[in-house]
């Protein structure tokens, strides 16, 4: 397992970028981290209760949208706004991100 101290953004290149983008490029590659190289989804048991399962859904959402995410050179309004709702979404369920 890699250090936990560092954390390779694979959708960044080595080009200068602000630091409201690393942000949001970080927190989804936590999560595509943990589904991918932790297998969160196969590993943990999501059918424990209501609340647990609804928030698989949400995690698979949350990943499916970075995955297939085409981050525009200028981001409109509308296009931050969606991203700062996507990160909001899985800052508000960061507990589940454990295997």
């Amino acid at each position: 397992m890699e250090p936990s101290n560092k954390l390779k953004i694979e959708s960044l290149n080595e080009e200068w970028r602000d630091k409201d983008t690393v942000m949001l490029h970080a927190c989804f590659q936590l999560l595509k981290d943990t589904v991918e190289k932790e297998r969160l989804f196969e590993v943990t048991n999501w059918d424990v209760d209501e609340i647990t399962r609804s928030t698989k859904q949400e995690l698979e959402t949350l990943y499916h949208w970075w995955l297939t995410y085409e981050e525009p050179i200028v981001p409109e309004p509308e296009e931050i706004s969606e991203q700062n709702k996507m990160l909001h979404r899985l800052i508000d369920i960061r507990w589940a991100l454990w295997t």
